[in-house]
């Protein structure tokens, strides 16, 4: 197993303890102890594995990745950071490292399940179309979604785009004047699963995404809330 080794002051500043310059002022301070010993080297390097670091007396476990799965609410942005709006880092209240982001995009209106990590390779897996990962949403539309939709779906959308969308597995769970669906699709293209409502003439009203790969929305979650995954979710979607 390859030992990993980390300047003291950036494992800090990863796990969010302050920005570069203000761990190593706390370092300086001395304020921080490795393996129980004062150390005011910003230098050293830190075994992640087998070292313990305190500051100010608190244990700073060092996390390589982590691994969250969100229950969307709606309002809410999927991004990284924003001036003026709330993201969904924004309801991640326990995260330790300052580089996460969200694994794909839901709309502003959009409810339910969202990946956030910081394992990039991790990403590129599910987002790639090449990897052909099932998305799964629920949908309330208005209008009656028939055979022809699910017909339609099969075969592929003219979206507006270079390519007609990817073959997608529309289910009806209710035809009505607003129809509740359920549909997987493989891609993540803008606004697709309302767009490709718009080209059999229907509108999406509510639009929730249930499963993303191996990776089951909770139910347990409330809107906003959030848990880390199980070691069986990571194992299951690395």
């Amino acid at each position: 197993m390859d030992v990993i080794m980390i300047r003291l002051d950036k494992y800090l500043a990863d796990m969010s303890v302050g920005t570069r310059t203000e761990v190593k002022k706390l370092i300086r301070q001395g304020k921080v102890a490795v393996d129980g010993l004062i150390v005011k080297n910003p230098d050293v390097k830190i075994d992640i594995d087998t070292q313990s670091v305190t500051c100010n007396g608190i244990a700073v476990t060092y996390e390589t990745y982590e691994y969250y799965m969100l229950n969307k609410p709606a309002g809410v942005i999927s991004a990284t950071s924003d001036s003026k709006q709330k993201t969904v880092l924004d309801l991640i209240d326990s995260k330790k490292r300052k580089d996460l982001f969200p694994v794909g995009r839901l709309d502003k209106d959009t409810e339910g399940l969202l990946l956030i990590t910081n394992d990039g390779e991790l990403a590129h897996r599910l987002l790639s179309p090449k990897k052909h990962v099932d998305k799964l949403y629920y949908a309330r539309v208005e209008g009656i979604v028939d055979t022809e939709d699910i017909d339609a779906f099969a075969k592929g959308l003219d979206i507006g785009e270079d390519e007609c969308t990817k073959p997608a597995k529309l289910v009806v769970l209710k035809s009505d004047a607003i129809s509740e669906i359920e549909l997987t699709i493989q891609e993540g293209k803008f606004h697709q699963v309302k767009r490709m409502f718009e080209a059999v003439g229907k509108k999406v009203i509510y639009l929730k995404r249930l499963e993303m790969g191996t990776l089951k929305l909770d139910e347990d979650l409330g809107l906003g809330e959030y848990r880390p995954l199980t070691q069986k979710e990571i194992e299951k979607l690395c």
